[in-house]
């Protein structure tokens, strides 16, 4: 299996910062995507822009 290089994004990151951008997510919803391994914890910082905590 091929490794992700570091400029690589995840399947969904292009969709949830979409949604994120257009102001269609929330927070509270990207939070949910990095639980439901939509989105990386670094992914989750770069469309926030805050570090990610769990809850």
């Amino acid at each position: 299996m091929p490794t992700k290089k570091a400029d690589e994004h995840s399947k969904h990151f292009a969709l949830v910062k979409k949604y994120y951008d257009r102001s269609l997510w929330t927070k509270a919803r990207v939070h949910k995507a990095v639980e439901c391994k939509w989105i990386t914890v670094d992914e989750y910082k770069a469309i926030i822009g805050e570090e990610y905590t769990a809850e």
